[in-house]
């Protein structure tokens, strides 16, 4: 009896013993795989393209992007079933994973598992500015990797994920809208247009959350993660890693499955500022249904350029023509929310090119935007804000400077080619120290009768949508 039990114990002890070397060995190479793929994350290393790009200023858009560089690199790249990356946008990149991944944003990398097939690694930058080698060396690279072994699931989500960067130049309104907030609700109209996404964002940075949290909350019901604020490794079902853009300021619906437009992304920000409403300040007319509100976007003390040197005298003219006139001087630190309520409930919005003029966005259809266009920016006026104007089915008018009403002619000139002929100056592209000179060296001060005269077609086009609000 004894030898019997002495026999079963050594038994079970040799199973015991056998089971724990086969999870040992079964853990060592789960580790080695993950160990390997790390290892070829770091040594792959997809530099970013060294493209070089032009600008061409005759074109319908006002800007041409051409590669000058081989499109060997700029290609669809298929990884098995798992996922593929688009590369012959001229805008951006785009990766889609068609099945489920596993997210580890301490390492920005996706995981899909294929047991059958060898580690394969895609990187990417999730910022629709390719286009600009100098920004693009900026933006984080995110993996994407395609293998035998994966992290374990911390975090399942049942929706799937848009994955960008809040890096670049989101800083700066104009770009948050365009390389941002646009190309998100492309995207998202594009692969999910029921909505039902979870918003991941490289680069993360609370102040963007906080300003822009509102829009963000329409376009998506579920929590923002943050790679670099998370460690817990996340599941979902797909994913697409980059955004689409169509072009300064644009939303082209032949594009879209859904056939989105501009005016759909404006309908979008009205749900976004109209849910808690925030009242207007009140009209400074006693009768304000006879005085057109308008709404004069000023340039901050701390910018030194773009500045209208006469404003006094200008606002003067604007009181003389009939207007309620509203000084708006927004900094990184204005509502949106404020901002938007008072421009939707205006009539006119009138300023000197620059960022602050992204938030004619905010304008009523058929309501009166004009643009003060300074010397050397008019293809850029015309691409950035002329086409939002296009777009919201808003009354555009431009008012173009001449050389006697800008400040450079105090230190070029008149006769500089630089003001003379600023499309001769452009023809080889727009390179920082040209740009410098037309955005960063130059104020106006306006021709007050040629300036009015535009007023009273801007009052004329207002007294008609008011009348029409009626």
């Amino acid at each position: 009896m004894k030898k019997i039990l002495g026999s079963s114990k050594a038994a079970i002890a040799t199973t015991l013993f056998c089971l724990l070397l086969l999870w040992f060995h079964t853990m060592s190479l789960s580790m080695s795989s993950i160990s390997r793929i790390n290892n070829i994350i770091a040594a792959t290393s997809l530099s970013w393209s060294s493209s070089t790009y032009t600008f061409n200023n005759n074109q319908d858009t006002r800007v041409q992007i051409r590669t000058v560089a081989s499109q060997q690199n700029h290609q669809l790249l298929p990884r098995g079933d798992q996922f593929s990356c688009n590369r012959t946008y001229l805008r951006y990149d785009l990766c889609t994973i068609d099945g489920p991944t596993v997210l580890d944003p301490t390492t920005s990398t996706f995981f899909t598992m294929d047991p059958t097939s060898p580690v394969h690694v895609e990187k990417i930058r999730p910022y629709p500015r390719k286009y600009e080698d100098y920004i693009m060396g900026q933006i984080k690279e995110l993996n994407l990797v395609s293998g035998p072994s994966s992290p374990q699931c911390t975090i399942r989500h049942e929706a799937p994920a848009i994955v960008f960067s809040a890096g670049g130049y989101t800083g700066n309104l104009f770009h948050a809208f365009n390389d941002g907030l646009i190309p998100l609700f492309i995207t998202a109209s594009s692969f999910y247009p029921d909505g039902d996404f979870i918003i991941v964002v490289s680069e993360f940075r609370d102040w963007w959350q906080s300003k822009y949290a509102e829009i963000l909350k329409v376009l998506s019901k579920h929590p923002i993660i943050a790679l670099e604020k998370d460690n817990a490794t996340h599941c979902f079902p797909s994913a697409t890693l980059g955004l689409i853009a169509h072009g300064f300021m644009t939303i082209d619906p032949t594009l879209i499955p859904t056939s989105k437009t501009l005016m759909h992304f404006r309908d979008l920000l009205e749900k976004a500022y109209t849910q808690n409403p925030i009242l207007p300040s009140p009209p400074l007319d006693p009768k304000p249904e006879l005085r057109p509100r308008l709404v004069l976007t000023c340039r901050g003390n701390d910018v030194s350029s773009r500045r209208i040197l006469n404003q006094d005298e200008v606002i003067r003219v604007m009181k003389e023509i009939g207007f309620d006139v509203i000084v708006f001087q927004p900094n990184r630190y204005t509502s949106l929310s404020e901002a938007y309520a008072m421009l939707n409930s205006s009539h006119v919005m009138v300023g000197v090119h620059g960022a602050a003029l992204t938030h004619a966005l905010f304008l009523r259809p058929r309501s009166v935007f004009m643009q003060v266009v300074p010397i050397g920016t008019e293809w850029a006026a015309d691409a950035f804000y002329g086409r939002i104007a296009k777009g919201l089915n808003v009354n555009y008018l431009e008012y173009k400077i001449r050389v006697e009403e800008s400040s450079l002619m105090e230190k070029y000139g008149k006769d500089n080619v630089l003001l003379k002929d600023p499309s001769a100056v452009q023809k080889k592209g727009w390179p920082t120290e040209i740009m410098d000179i037309y955005l960063k060296q130059q104020n106006v001060k306006l021709d007050l009768v040629r300036f009015r005269k535009s007023l009273k077609s801007a009052y004329l086009m207002a007294k008609k949508f008011m009348h029409k609000e009626r």
